[in-house]
């Protein structure tokens, strides 16, 4: 009988007078992926960091396959890997020489680490990269070196820290597909993801995560169903028309259309029969003689779960931290492989878990 893997109760983080965690109640059941969803300096990375041993909750507690991630530490460290934001690996190694080097500091013996780093490299298509220096291996490529070298121990327990952040779209979706095939092998995963895609796609259950606490959580279909009913999008031929179509379609009475970054469309909800709602809405359109290039019904997306529980989209690539988030990142090692502040033994303590 599958149980949980995770379970965190009322975990609560204070960097000075910032509060990175408000009292976060999680749970991920064994062998499934949970999809931590949230915009920046929303807590994602420091829930992670506790779950894995590096950072001490202030309140609450929290265990992994049954051992508290405090009092157990040790015994935690030994079934979980941490994959973090940025990739800890060592650009004057070879790829495999990488790998066999992290195998080593996970104690396996030579033989043991050789094989292992020959098998990742194989199947994370890097095994004709496997003699270069990593310092010649493109991004993608490094998240797939990174991801592997986390796999050496064959973890029972993956915490993923926004493992696709800056991909091109073949690396993201082989980052996915190696991801998957863990899952199927038995691997728990825990992500962090600002692609609201990326949860779509590979996870299980998801935790939408705002200002330090858990806000909504469910499948991704519970949270579309949520929002309630489908959304009738309208893609205008004029984006000149933009203000007289918001003023048309507000008097269906179903709210005010929601603007998109493009000034061509609006999006509006339809809780009433979708037939009757967009037929509607092609009639408002027509008497005040707004000409649109498309009009259609769709589900609600994650996009859409995120507006309505936030008012805010998820940020994406390339957005600048917030305040909350340079506040912590003064205050977090930046990787794994940064050794913690020597002014916080708790930290230096925790440096040894894996990755």
């Amino acid at each position: 009988m599958t149980g949980n893997a995770v379970e965190a109760q009322g975990i609560v983080k204070r960097f000075g007078p910032t509060v990175a965690l408000g009292g976060v109640d999680l749970a991920v059941e064994e062998g499934s992926v949970l999809g931590l969803l949230g915009p920046n300096g929303a807590g994602k990375t420091t829930m992670v960091r506790v779950l894995a041993t590096l950072l001490p909750p202030d309140s609450g507690s929290a265990s992994v396959f049954g051992q508290d991630v405090v009092a157990q530490a040790s015994q935690v460290r030994e079934s979980i890997a941490l994959t973090g934001q940025f990739a800890a690996i060592d650009e004057l190694l070879t790829g495999r020489e990488n790998l066999r080097m992290f195998g080593r500091l996970f104690r396996l013996d030579r033989h043991q680490a050789a094989r292992r780093a020959d098998e990742l490299l194989e199947r994370f298509d890097l095994a004709d990269a496997g003699d270069r220096t990593a310092r010649t291996y493109s991004g993608g490529m490094r998240r797939r070196l990174d991801l592997a070298s986390s796999l050496l121990t064959q973890p029972r327990m993956l915490f993923l820290d926004e493992p696709t952040t800056g991909l091109d779209p073949r690396s993201r979706i082989q980052i996915w597909d190696a991801i998957r095939d863990l899952v199927r092998e038995g691997t728990t995963v825990l992500l962090t993801t600002q692609y609201l895609e990326e949860a779509d796609q590979l996870t299980d259950r998801i935790a939408v995560i705002d200002h330090g606490r858990v806000i909504a959580e469910g499948t991704g279909d519970e949270l579309k169903d949520s929002v309630g009913g489908q959304m009738i999008e309208a893609r205008l031929t004029n984006p000149s028309d933009r203000p007289r179509a918001i003023e048309a379609l507000t008097h269906l009475g179903c709210g005010t259309p929601e603007p998109s970054p493009s000034e061509r469309e609006l999006t509006l909800s339809a809780p009433e029969d979708g037939i009757t709602m967009i037929e509607a809405a092609a009639h408002a359109l027509r008497e005040a003689d707004i000409p649109v290039s498309d009009l259609g019904l769709r589900r609600p997306t994650l996009d859409d779960v995120f507006l309505t529980l936030t008012g805010a989209p998820a940020t994406e690539d390339g957005a600048e931290p917030t305040t909350d988030e340079q506040h912590l990142q003064r205050h977090l090692p930046v990787s794994r492989a940064d050794a913690p502040s020597p002014e916080d033994p708790g930290e230096r303590e925790a440096a040894g878990a894996p990755r």
